[in-house]
């Protein structure tokens, strides 16, 4: 069998709008995730660092905690993943934990900083 008779099946690249689209609707889902220590989501925290969707929509989200020893580090990256496989779309979600920048609070959103506040 030669080369040419191996075909791969890649999906079409996604569409500005589709990935517009499906980018609101992570959002929309990464908001239901709160640290539980700070009743802020963790998108508005400045948590999420990285979200890439691949065109088979297949998910990767580079995250950070508000410090390493977080009591939910184990737990936190799983519910990420369950929230973001709500969306029908989605094939696969992984949650990488990363600390490099480390989180700060300038990464906070105005709207957290309000609810927290920290103006």
């Amino acid at each position: 069998m030669d080369d040419a008779s191996i075909e791969t099946k890649t999906s079409p690249p996604l569409s500005q709008a589709e990935l517009d689209a499906l980018t609101d609707r992570l959002i929309e889902k990464l908001k239901t995730v709160y640290d539980p220590e700070i009743p802020v989501d963790i998108y508005e925290l400045g948590l999420i660092y990285k979200v890439d969707v691949s065109d088979d929509k297949d998910v990767v989200i580079d995250m950070t905690l508000t410090a390493p020893g977080c009591p939910v580090a184990g737990e936190m990256p799983g519910w990420v993943e369950d929230a973001v496989k709500e969306i029908p779309e989605i094939r696969s979600c992984k949650v990488e934990l990363v600390f490099d920048p480390p989180w700060d609070p300038s990464r906070m959103s105005d709207e957290a900083k309000l609810q927290l506040n920290m103006f």
